[in-house]
C-alpha cells in the first residue's frame, strides 16, 4: 500500500477534465462576473445598500400582503358578509396602509415599481 503525503490536502485533479468531458476549475462562483452567469449581482455590504435592500424587502412583502388582504375585502364585500361599518374601517385601513408603504419607500428612495414582485406564473404584483 501507498502511504498518503502528510500536510494539507490539494485537489491534483483541479481544471482537469471529468469523465463527462466537463473542465473543473477551481474558481469560486463569487469569482466570475454577474454578466457571465446570468445571475443577479450578489450582496452588497456597504451600510447604505443594506438598510435599502432591506427596506425594499420588508416593504415588498408588505404590499404583497395589503394586495391579498384587499382582495379578501373584495371578496367579502361581494358576499355581504361585512357591514357597512367593517367596510369602512377595512377601507380606510387599507388606505392608510398604502400611504405608510409609500412613504417608507420615498424616504429611501424605492419607487412603487421597485416594490414589485414576480410572482413566477402568477405574473407581477403590481
Amino acid at each position: 500500500m501507498k502511504k498518503k503525503p502528510a500536510g494539507p490536502r490539494r485537489r491534483a485533479n483541479a481544471g482537469a477534465k471529468s469523465r463527462t468531458g466537463v473542465r473543473r476549475t477551481r474558481a469560486r462562483r463569487s469569482d466570475v462576473p454577474a454578466e457571465k452567469t446570468g445571475h443577479a449581482l450578489r450582496w452588497n455590504p456597504d451600510p447604505e445598500d443594506v438598510q435599502k435592500s432591506v427596506v425594499k424587502l420588508v416593504l415588498s412583502l408588505i404590499e404583497f400582503i395589503r394586495k391579498l388582504m384587499e382582495r379578501q375585502a373584495v371578496r367579502r364585500l361581494e358576499e355581504k358578509t361585512l357591514s357597512a361599518e367593517d367596510i369602512e374601517n377595512v377601507g380606510v385601513a387599507l388606505m392608510k396602509l398604502e400611504e405608510t408603504v409609500h412613504l417608507i419607500a420615498k424616504r429611501f428612495n424605492l419607487t412603487p415599481q421597485d416594490l414589485n414582485l414576480d410572482l413566477g406564473p402568477i405574473g407581477k404584483l403590481h
